[in-house]
């Protein structure tokens, strides 16, 4: 049976394992600011889980992954699933249409939707960093992903080592690739899975409640990453 995971879970096990003093300035006239644009709530996706609510920015520059998103939630399709595959330091992944009425011994991770799945969106300003949601994929030369399933990075800090390497395989694929100034101390901080970057679509980010990620990958685990109490979730958009 086919399974949308990860086709690069060996990576992620090695990657495991590696006072002058001035003039005080001239007061400067007040100037006008503008505002931050508000984030239309027709982008906001709330999922609401027994470990608490997260806020899920969609992004416009994947329109593809977002519209489908979109659909589905306000389809209810997401509605009572499972996160079904955990891994801490990791992911949580979702989104399996079986996994509503499986019970305790069932195998999930292959199911999905009619319609074919969505060629992949790759855009290097979006990096798996903590709370990134991406779209998970069979293993597919064009890397085009499921039409439902999908994951959320918890992930862990890499260092500048572990960046360089990252960046040297991915310009395998894409010479021009390379991790900003920004993206860098993202990785170094907050964390994520760097080694996933441009093969999987990110496509949206937690911008509320990064801590249910933590308490979800915490979960006691089963086979295949299995939690062993089911955390169903269900979604709405915010609008």
């Amino acid at each position: 049976m086919k399974q949308f995971t990860f086709i690069i879970a060996a990576l992620f096990l090695l990657h495991s394992s590696f006072a002058q003093v001035k003039p005080a300035p001239q007061a400067k006239p007040k100037t006008a600011t503008t505002p931050k644009a508000a984030i239309p709530k027709s982008r906001l996706v709330q999922v609401t889980t027994d470990y608490g609510t997260m806020i899920i920015k969609l992004y416009d520059s994947t329109p593809n992954h977002r519209d489908n998103f979109i659909k589905l939630v306000k389809e209810g399709t997401y509605d009572s699933l499972l996160f079904h595959r955990v891994i801490e330091g990791f992911m949580i992944q979702g989104g399996d249409p079986q996994s509503k009425y499986a019970d305790s011994t069932a195998m999930l991770g292959g199911g999905d939707l009619p319609g074919g799945t969505i060629p992949a969106e790759f855009v290097p300003k979006y990096i798996h960093k903590k709370g990134a949601l991406a779209a998970a994929r069979t293993n597919n030369p064009e890397k085009a992903s499921s039409n439902c399933q999908f994951y959320i990075v918890q992930g862990k800090p890499s260092n500048d080592i572990e960046l360089n390497q990252i960046e040297c395989n991915i310009r395998g694929s894409d010479p021009a690739f390379t991790f900003s100034d920004v993206q860098r101390k993202i990785y170094k901080t907050i964390g994520g899975t760097p080694f996933l970057d441009q093969n999987y679509t990110v496509f949206g980010e937690v911008i509320k409640g990064l801590e249910v990620i933590d308490k979800i990958a915490a979960v006691a685990k089963g086979e295949n990453d299995r939690p062993l109490k089911d955390v169903r979730f269900k979604m709405k958009m915010l609008n």
